[in-house]
């Protein structure tokens, strides 16, 4: 495979850039701090051969306490290691002791706003290497919506979106298994509830690499067409302390999603990487109540039947 990793790159920190300059202009407020950094390699052969030697860079950029948005997040990554640790090796044994390179963007938002849904994407491009031959690579990505006080046109609007965008890559049957990953991967499984109302998701794509990287360019594309539109609609909703404590508490399941469960904070972690920008992704303010029971009929017990995997194209009706 002789495809180089340059055009992944640049259009990931062009995507990083474009997705920055929408959210300022949403939020009108506050604007985004970059945190430029570098992981330098172990100094000597000796500690060379004891653990991965770790190499590249990124920029995480932060906002904080704007109008619409308490927190948001993006962090664009090119790290690279001399070798895979074991949780990543023992699904795939053919990466033992090759070399790697990862590239990608990640977000996540967390509106002040509880009426506004947090949401999360990720683009990425992976690729292994042994005595100078590719030896795997692959594409993954998607986007997923996390409402609190879920509104039918907006969960409607999501996932039009996802399923438009993969019409020029397999259309339905695209649309569907990548949908039905995403209802899979983002399952709270000690609550047995999903993180949101879905979207996509997608991993280990390797196809056709020309193919395979506009797949993922449609889905780093769609995000803002997805999510602005919602932006718009929900931020300026007014609403209540009790609606707010909602919105932290619910929060909590955000936490325990991405640090019991998700395979991007693991691996990071597990393989050297920049805590602070791995765990970027955390809201500012969380709380957890024990036994919280929401009371009947509320517009809060209504989320519980947004938490399970649904048909939303033809079992949601909007007039």
């Amino acid at each position: 495979m002789n495809n180089s990793i340059d055009p992944v790159r640049d259009y990931l920190t062009g995507l990083q850039d474009r997705i920055c300059a929408a959210i300022e202009a949403a939020d009108g407020s506050a604007r985004f701090v970059e945190d430029a950094w570098t992981r330098a390699g172990a100094p000597d052969p000796v500690a060379r051969d004891a653990a991965p030697l770790l190499g590249g860079g990124g920029r995480t950029r932060i906002l904080r306490d704007g109008a619409v948005f308490e927190q948001a997040g993006i962090g664009f990554s090119d790290v690279s290691g001399n070798k895979l640790p074991p949780s990543a090796t023992a699904a795939r044994p053919e990466l033992a002791g090759a070399s790697w390179r990862a590239v990608g963007v990640s977000l996540v938002f967390h509106p002040r706003n509880p009426h506004l849904p947090t949401t999360h994407a990720n683009v990425r491009h992976f690729r292994a290497e042994r005595d100078g031959e590719t030896v795997a690579w692959w594409f993954g990505g998607g986007f997923d919506l996390t409402p609190f006080y879920p509104v039918d046109e907006d969960v409607l609007h999501w996932h039009r979106t996802a399923r438009d965008l993969c019409a020029p890559f397999g259309g339905q049957a695209r649309y569907d298994a990548h949908k039905k990953w995403c209802d899979e991967y983002f399952f709270i499984k000690h609550r047995n509830e999903t993180r949101g109302v879905g979207g996509l998701f997608f991993d280990d794509l390797h196809g056709d690499f020309e193919r395979d990287f506009g797949y993922m360019q449609a889905v780093g594309d769609g995000f803002l067409d997805a999510y602005l539109p919602i932006v718009a609609a929900r931020k300026d909703t007014p609403y209540s302390a009790a609606e707010r404590d909602f919105q932290l508490y619910r929060r909590g399941r955000y936490v325990e999603f991405n640090l019991v469960y998700d395979r991007g904070t693991l691996f990071g972690l597990q393989s050297g990487g920049r805590a602070e920008s791995i765990l970027m992704s955390l809201p500012p303010n969380v709380r957890w109540e024990y036994g919280y029971t929401p009371e009947a009929d509320s517009a809060e017990a209504r989320l519980a039947d947004y938490l399970v995997p649904r048909d939303w194209l033809s079992e949601l009706i909007v007039p």
